[in-house]
């Protein structure tokens, strides 16, 4: 891998557009904010898309169609043709199970193999080299040696403990399945590098060393950054479209270690997901403008007028839907996209586009909220 390195010379007062992990259920529920963003004509103005987990999944079919996505009046017109009935139809696939099964018994092949050559069947062998300089596409995973963020795009692959690869000759279809390698079933994603072919940043403490260089092994992105907001902290809007497992509370504690582990884990992982959320609004203020479009948020707060309403116990369902990456009926599917593309067009219209009129009908009219 190496080449020249392409500059990162994005403009900063442009949007970018955050779509978080979870699952087949986060790639649905993003295919609802992706619509809503086009329809509203934010979506070609994005600057950098970052994405982590099933909201790669997403981007990576956006990221391969984008030179194909024909641009009319400000908005995509064939953006469902090419974008989002594909990921339609591979939401439809059982690839979580059918990956351990090929992975475990496959001659020299890993199941992150396997989950990456399931990929290549809508990415079809498309590389990094071949995405546009701009937008620009971040797939975020995590180093499970230093346990840093890791950032795949065409610009190069860094990793601040240990430097850059510039313009990495590597499958979209691999920097999706390392965002997406959900522990421990789907991890780790390996891939091997040349050492000599990093070029350090300054303080990197493993610069030059061999055991961290030659080969990354990576899992999934939201062990470090669910909403994939770390690789778009200095734009302006911030859109965040956020399809995570929603925490929840239990009456009573346990005392079998493995569950009560299982557990603590899920508050740490709760908690630095919310610090984020916390830093995100923190930190946009009055010079920063930041939309979050949650699964489990609440819009009733939000200003933008509606034609369009939800009920709060199907959204409710919809927040708490499996994160596997196996077979979704129509029926979730459809309510998964019209709850994105709700919460999208409520959140885009409340702060960034206050002028836009409600919406009357719903994306997709047979699976009402």
């Amino acid at each position: 891998m190496g080449g020249n390195a392409v500059p990162d010379s994005l403009d900063r007062n442009q949007p970018a557009l955050a779509l978080s992990g979870g699952g087949f259920r986060a790639t649905l529920y993003h295919c609802g904010a992706l619509k809503r963003l086009n329809e509203l004509r934010v979506l070609p103005r994005i600057a950098r898309f970052s994405s982590v987990s099933g909201g790669s999944i997403a981007a990576g079919m956006l990221a391969c169609a984008w030179p194909r996505l024909t641009l009319a009046d400000g908005r995509f017109v064939n953006l469902d043709q090419e974008v989002i009935a594909p990921l339609r139809d591979f939401c439809r696939r059982d690839i979580d199970e059918r990956a351990v099964l090929w992975g475990s018994v496959h001659p020299g092949k890993t199941i992150g193999d396997v989950v990456a050559d399931f990929y290549d069947d809508m990415f079809q062998g498309r590389r990094l080299g071949d995405l546009p300089d701009t937008p620009q596409f971040v797939f975020n995973a995590t180093n499970l040696q230093t346990g840093r963020l890791v950032r795949i795009a065409k610009v190069g692959i860094r990793e601040w403990t240990i430097g850059e690869i510039a313009a990495p000759d590597l499958r979209i279809a691999v920097a999706v399945a390392a965002s997406s390698a959900f522990p421990p079933v789907l991890s780790p994603v390996t891939i091997d590098l040349d050492p000599a072919g990093w070029k350090p940043f300054q303080g990197a403490i493993h610069a030059g060393d061999p055991a961290y260089s030659a080969q990354l092994s990576l899992t999934d992105g939201g062990a470090y950054d669910n909403l994939g907001l770390e690789t778009v902290d200095d734009f302006n809007p911030v859109i965040v479209s956020d399809a995570g497992a929603p925490f929840g509370t239990e009456e009573s504690a346990t005392g079998f270690w493995p569950k009560q582990a299982m557990r603590v884990l899920d508050i740490a992982t709760d908690q630095a997901r919310a610090l984020r959320k916390r830093l995100l609004f923190k930190d946009c203020g009055k010079d920063r403008l930041p939309i979050y479009a949650g699964i489990d948020g609440s819009v009733d707060q939000l200003s933008a007028k509606r034609t369009l309403t939800a009920s709060a116990a199907v959204t409710h369902e919809l927040a708490r839907l499996r994160t596997r990456l196996n077979p979704f009926t129509d029926k979730e599917q459809g309510q998964l996209i019209n709850w994105g593309w709700l919460a999208m067009d409520l959140a885009v219209r409340s702060f960034m586009l206050p002028g836009e009129p409600a919406p009357t009908t719903w994306p997709e009219p047979k699976h009402p909220l």
